[in-house]
């Protein structure tokens, strides 16, 4: 059986290291995704549309991965990716303790290997042996080419991250650098650790913000 060394081929990717800030070029990479939105009055963690499409996004995912390890020829075995997120505002006035006015792309990376058909194939398994839903034919599979960004991995609950990101910020004046955070680029979590399992001060989310080059 072969095996597509996905966290070991994406690991300046997905770990960073938490003591430095640091540019990368993110390429042109596949991913299964989902859109949507924080109900009023909600948050993430407390959000049942978004533990829905994560559920969703997760059971295709899965679905996907054991399709190729089980097939009699050519079987092929790979890592569920991390979740990542894409998060931006509906009314462009972002604020860290108001979240019921996020938005957010739910995605997995997905290997080379996915194909539209078998995505579909996928996604009519899980129709099979979970029933139909909204949200199930609201993921696509598609590419997504970050370029240029600045990332560090955050060590700690959700609600410090406004500290981490400001050394991002910092990192980007002293390299000429600008956050495309906004009209141009939507804030990136990338969520190694499950906050379901570790401790709140233990938790890794990757931080990345696509940015652009001062003239200078």
């Amino acid at each position: 059986m072969k095996t597509l060394e996905l966290k070991k081929q994406f690991k300046h990717l997905y770990q960073p290291s938490a003591k430095k800030i640091e540019a990368v070029q993110v390429p042109n990479l596949q991913f299964a995704m989902i859109d949507g939105q924080i109900e009023k009055g909600s948050e993430p963690g407390k959000s049942p549309r978004f533990a829905q499409a994560t559920q969703t996004l997760y059971s295709l995912c899965y679905t996907l991965k054991f399709m190729f390890k089980k097939r009699e020829k050519n079987a092929i075995d790979y890592p569920v990716m991390p979740l990542e997120g894409l998060w931006g505002v509906t009314d462009e006035k972002f604020d860290i303790t108001i979240k019921d006015n996020w938005t957010y792309t739910l995605m997995i990376m997905q290997p080379e290997v996915v194909t539209k058909e078998i995505f579909e194939e996928a996604r009519e398994n899980v129709r099979k042996k979970k029933g139909d839903s909204e949200l199930l034919n609201k993921v696509r599979l598609e590419y997504f080419e970050e370029g240029l960004c600045v990332q560090t991995m955050h060590i700690g609950p959700y609600a410090t991250e406004p500290a981490t990101m400001e050394r991002m910020k910092a990192f980007m004046q002293d390299n000429a650098l600008f956050d495309n955070v906004g009209p141009n680029g939507l804030h990136h979590e990338i969520y190694i650790s499950d906050p379901r399992k570790a401790k709140p001060e233990k938790m890794k989310t990757v931080l990345r913000h696509p940015v652009g080059k001062l003239k200078v």
